[in-house]
């Protein structure tokens, strides 16, 4: 070894302050999010129409949903419509980033979450919830040690510990995992406010985020005649998508014949046309990672400008009205 090379420093967590959050304030809570019944502006591009029919048909022949998704569904107030998609059998695999397992949780132990980050960030108080770093990573952890998936050891965790969790009924993730349903969550390490806390153990985030990634590769490789959806993920969802599609065909799954859908503020104009380096919208993942290459070689993608607290409700109604006709 030369030892003339200088190591890089390594910054301990042990002495990291974190507080509670009974003394936070939130923007979004059990008091404030949507339900299900609540009218909605309707959405009726010719194309979503077509998208509606087409998860209709999928579940009427047994074959999958997936809704993937960014932490800002679950901001916007939509965790009980994505519950309903659930519990009606609509969708049938859910995921999302560490994000959106965060604020899933919170609502389920503190019924609020969403902090008010521009003025937390100034004294790095800014994500240093105990409670939140604290029960995360202790489900995380035991769920390393018993082999779960990230989702599954959240899940487990909230249904052994009811006391702690007085809304859980409005939990995405609970219901899934009482459900059985696949709640998967894609992690970037250094990205959540649970990496921050003290008690944190990145193995067992890797190992826990690993095996969910697996079950998201099973899901993808059934998807022929299915349809995979993502509200608002930019980077995350796009990616484990197209990773989990590769490794779907490089086995021989058939996963030609699919619908995808893409959910989001952004504008690509005309997204099917071919564009060069020097546009923009050649580096925003989902147009090419969800709308077109996936549907290469069959199948049909769709890009849809609209807000989710429109195109989630507007999702559910119809595909349940199609679904009882």
């Amino acid at each position: 070894m030369d030892r003339n090379i200088t190591r890089p420093g390594r910054l301990d967590f042990d002495n990291i302050t974190t507080y509670t959050v009974k003394d936070r304030k939130n923007l979004v809570t059990t008091e404030n999010i949507f339900k299900v019944g609540d009218a909605v502006e309707e959405y009726t591009h010719p194309d979503f129409l077509s998208l509606c029919e087409k998860v209709a048909e999928a579940r009427r022949n047994g074959r999958p949903v997936i809704l993937s998704m960014g932490a800002h569904v679950i901001k916007c107030g939509l965790s009980r419509f994505l519950i309903a998609l659930l519990r009606e059998g609509i969708v049938t695999h859910i995921s999302s980033n560490g994000a959106g397992s965060i604020h899933d949780f919170e609502l389920c132990y503190n019924g609020g979450t969403s902090e008010d980050v521009p003025t937390a960030i100034e004294d790095g108080s800014f994500g240093m919830w105990e409670e939140t770093g604290a029960w995360m990573n202790e489900a995380i952890q035991a769920g390393a040690k018993a082999g779960l998936g990230y989702g599954e050891a959240l899940g487990r965790y909230i249904d052994e510990n009811p006391e702690k969790f007085p809304h859980r009924e409005d939990c995405v993730l609970w219901n899934a995992y009482r459900l059985g349903i696949p709640a998967t969550y894609h992690i970037a390490l250094g990205t959540d406010i649970i990496h921050q806390h003290p008690s944190v153990d990145f193995a067992a985030i890797g190992a826990c985020s690993g095996e969910d990634f697996h079950k998201m590769c099973h899901s993808v490789s059934q998807l022929d005649d299915g349809v995979f959806m993502n509200f608002g993920s930019g980077v995350i969802g796009p990616e484990v998508f197209l990773k989990a599609l590769s490794i779907a065909r490089n086995l021989g799954y058939p996963t030609f014949r699919i619908t995808t859908a893409n959910f989001d503020l952004h504008k690509l104009g005309d997204y099917r046309s071919k564009i060069g380096y020097s546009d923009p919208n050649y580096y925003y993942r989902p147009r090419k990672n969800i709308v077109n290459r996936p549907t290469s070689q069959g199948g049909q993608g769709w890009h849809f400008e609209v807000d989710h607290q429109i195109s989630i409700p507007n999702l559910y109604y119809r595909v349940s009205k199609l679904l009882e006709d």
